[in-house]
């Protein structure tokens, strides 16, 4: 069976691909306008419509509800949050703690509000296990493990090379961390049960109707413009599409293959029976899952960026990047070898310059933004939106400040990126970087991180 490339996902390749519902008609007015119809923005409509029924809530979304990152992604809702050492060192530890509390409590906010509204998104919590495989992995999954306990989460348990195989048989593993803050989910299952909740609360959503730009009170698309008190941008890797966003979060991508599914004799030789969501510790790391179907979904950096912050190409990846995640599954599992690859797709995520994700609305005119999640948007973006949520109830005095709005990624300033080539350079040469110190850790087996991965972390700013 020959692989499936793009077609935007597997996850659609699975559901199929909607019907778009009806483009914006014409000028209008809203209460508060959402640009961007993946989780952060049907996320944010929800609650918004939860907390206050009257308002008129607009979605505008370029392509289909779940186009972007929230119809691609690997299907791991966990407590990840880009920035937070960042945030610590500006805002305090304490901030930082209660910013990862957050966090780890959004997990569950997911799980009962899909529960709630009768979303069926696959979803199981088997927490997130990472693993190691070469000595100075795990010296830094010792660090990772030591410094994420200190933020809070008591509940991180580090595990031996026994008790990882326990779990699941990564060959070579050496050692692991495990946090019960995370769960499988089916992203395209999750965004349109989400978009068609909000729908069904009253938010209006016009799809194939991209905006081409956002002023205060206004955001402007080929078919009119919606003006409205809020215009809310919730675009993620789509943001440098938007007029006078062209260098605001670099659009990285990310690339996926899935396996056929595997017979129960394999699933005996690798366990993975309590379906934990599964990374390691490389520098061009890697994230799975075990489907509720029982394939292997597996992703990791493909080409990094496209020259100009361009984007997509409705999924699909190179060959050479498919054979380079058949590599990868391989190597974790050698009796994969011969296992077929049914399905691959690539996709683009927010990075902002400094790798903090962040939630923003201004006051003097309206707009407001969340993203930069580097990744880590499932969790994340219902916080961001239960964030947006309390911005604009305190803004329009309806309410005070609450816990959210106090956290330290509110309202957090990032300077743009580079103009080209510069970051076109950047961004390979960080990743080739980050590839070669993998096969020098590998091979040299020391418990030393590779200066080359040190010196580009310190380069791209993420630590």
């Amino acid at each position: 069976m020959n692989t499936v490339n793009g077609g935007i996902s597997f996850w659609y390749a699975q559901e199929g691909t909607p019907a778009p519902r009806e483009p914006l008609p014409g000028d209008t007015t809203a209460d508060v306008c959402v640009v961007g119809g993946g989780y952060t923005g049907l996320w944010t409509a929800y609650y918004l419509k939860k907390a206050v029924p009257f308002l008129n809530i607009i979605v505008l979304e370029g392509k289909f509800c779940g186009y972007g990152a929230s119809g691609r992604n690997g299907g791991w809702l966990y407590n990840g949050i880009a920035g937070r050492d960042r945030y610590a060192k500006a805002h305090g530890h304490d901030a930082a703690v209660r910013l990862q509390r957050a966090m780890n409590d959004t997990v569950t906010e997911v799980i009962e509000t899909a529960a709630a509204e009768k979303i069926d998104a696959d979803i199981h919590r088997g927490g997130v296990l990472e693993v190691a495989y070469t000595p100075a992995q795990l010296e830094r999954l010792k660090a990772y493990h030591s410094v994420d306990v200190a933020f809070g989460e008591t509940d991180r348990r580090l595990l031996g090379a026994r008790e990882t195989a326990d779990r699941v048989r990564v060959t070579g593993a050496v050692g692991s961390t495990w946090t019960p803050h995370g769960a499988r989910v089916h992203p395209v299952k999750l965004v349109r049960g989400l978009a068609a909740t909000a729908e069904a609360l009253g938010v209006t959503i016009h799809e194939s109707t991209p905006v081409t730009e956002i002023r205060p009170k206004h955001a402007i698309t080929p078919y009119g413009t919606v003006r409205a008190p809020y215009v809310l941008r919730c675009t993620e890797g789509f943001t440098a599409g938007i007029k006078g966003h062209k260098r605001t979060w670099l659009p990285m991508n990310s690339s996926m293959i899935v396996t056929d599914p595997l017979p129960a004799s394999l699933w005996d030789d690798i366990g993975w029976t309590g379906r934990e969501t599964l990374g390691d510790m490389a520098h061009a790391y890697m994230y799975a899952q075990r489907t509720a179907d029982d394939r292997i979904a597996l992703g990791g950096r493909g080409i990094p960026y496209r020259y100009g912050s361009a984007t997509d190409n409705d999924g699909r990846t190179r060959p050479a990047t498919v054979d380079a995640l058949r590599d990868v599954l391989v190597r974790l599992f050698p009796r994969l070898a011969g296992t077929g690859i049914a399905h691959a797709w690539s996709g683009v995520l927010g990075v902002p310059r400094d790798w903090c994700a962040t939630v923003t609305l201004d006051r003097s005119t309206g707009l407001g933004w969340a993203g930069g999640y580097v990744g880590s948007g499932v969790a994340t973006a219902n916080l961001a939106a239960r964030t947006l949520r309390d911005l604009i109830q305190q803004d329009s005095g309806q309410s005070g400040p609450t816990d959210l709005t106090t956290l330290p990624w509110v309202n957090h300033k990032v300077r743009s990126w580079e103009p080209e080539p510069l970051r076109w350079l950047g961004v390979h040469a960080l990743y080739a970087a980050y590839r070669a110190a993998d096969r020098r850790e590998a091979t040299a087996r020391t418990a030393t991180t590779d200066r080359i991965a040190t010196l580009a972390d310190r380069v791209s700013g993420r630590h």
